[in-house]
């Protein structure tokens, strides 16, 4: 292997940029050429493949989103786009490439490598949302974790000086990982995720309660693929069973995945960059690297695509007892 690329597809997640910059040093240091791929596939069959070397990631571990940029390709889901891409690969004459993304990256890069088995794919976990199986922790969980910790911890604050109750709306449409994590960090009342099917009666119960303790704030984080609907919702049909509460609703959004990665972020991320390319040396293909109790394990894309990652009960449980 000669010639390996790496590119970063669908949704941003702060860590992107220290997996590319692992990617392309180990690269280097193995004396493989070094290539990024720009917008993820749709740059693919546009054949927007530039050289990179040392200088070309020099100072991005510490940046957010991803300096090779990303984009949704509906052009990757047709065979002519695909087709394309290959053509494009071929003439830069690429053997192997690292994708960092999330589902919709590894399910092309699945269909991709059937057609094309000349071209080795491996997958690295990027998506803030921590749902893909065969890693404990996916590049940029940690980091949009942290930043909705610390709004949350900014809007108690405030709903602590008057005396109100906070619904606040984090990312997850199908997986609640940020919403449950966040929610007992934060100490909240309670966490409505997509996982669980939410009871309004019962959420009503809990909040008349702590109102009766006289309790000075509320919160309630809501994911956003929750069943009852968004933070705005279900706020409206608290209120409408609940009059006396003093309700807002904040949406963190898109907050979550920008920002300066952590530590953790930044290590986890170099690592499965580095091991990235160790694996594509080693004949791996259509695997993504994951990193499990601090070991390198490999799960074909068509597992960790259709085998979500389960949330933990005992996080449930956590809630339910501390609230």
């Amino acid at each position: 292997m000669k010639r390996i690329a790496v590119f970063t597809s669908g949704g941003d997640a702060p860590g992107m940029n220290a997996a590319i910059r692992a990617v392309v040093r180990t690269c280097i240091y193995h004396g493989i050429k070094a290539y990024g791929i720009r917008r993820g596939y749709e740059g693919m069959i546009e054949g927007d493949i530039i050289k990179m070397d040392s200088l070309s990631v020099s100072n991005i571990l510490q940046r957010g989103g991803t300096i090779l940029n990303s984009a949704r390709s509906e052009r990757f889901r047709t065979k002519k786009g695909r087709k394309l891409a290959y053509q494009n690969l071929k003439k830069h004459k690429i053997d192997g490439i690292v994708a960092i993304g999330g589902d919709g990256t590894f399910t092309g890069a699945n269909v991709f490598t059937k057609e094309y088995p000349a071209i080795s794919f491996v997958g690295l976990p990027g998506t803030i949302d921590n749902d893909l199986l065969g890693t404990d922790f996916t590049i940029g969980y940690d980091t949009a974790l942290n930043t909705a910790m610390n709004a949350i911890d900014n809007i108690k604050d405030t709903a602590n000086a008057h005396n109100r109750l906070f619904f606040v709306e984090v990312m997850g449409r199908d997986a609640g990982f940020i919403a449950l994590r966040s929610g007992i960090a934060c100490g909240a009342e309670a966490v409505l995720i997509p996982e669980e099917k939410t009871s309004i009666a019962a959420l009503v119960r809990t909040l008349k309660k702590n109102y009766e303790r006289k309790k000075a704030s509320n919160i309630v984080v809501v994911a956003e693929g929750d069943d009852a609907g968004g933070a705005y919702q279900i706020a409206e049909k608290v209120k409408k069973k609940f009059s006396k509460f003093d309700i807002r609703v904040t949406i963190l959004g898109h907050l979550q995945r920008g920002g300066t990665p952590t530590s953790m972020e930044r290590v986890l991320a170099s690592r499965l960059g580095m091991e990235g390319v160790k694996a594509l040396l080693a004949g791996k293909k259509g695997v993504m690297v994951g990193q499990i109790h601090n070991d390198i394990v490999y799960t074909p894309f068509g597992e960790s695509i259709k085998h979500n990652s389960k949330l933990n009960p005992l996080l449930l449980e956590l809630v339910e007892v501390l609230s």
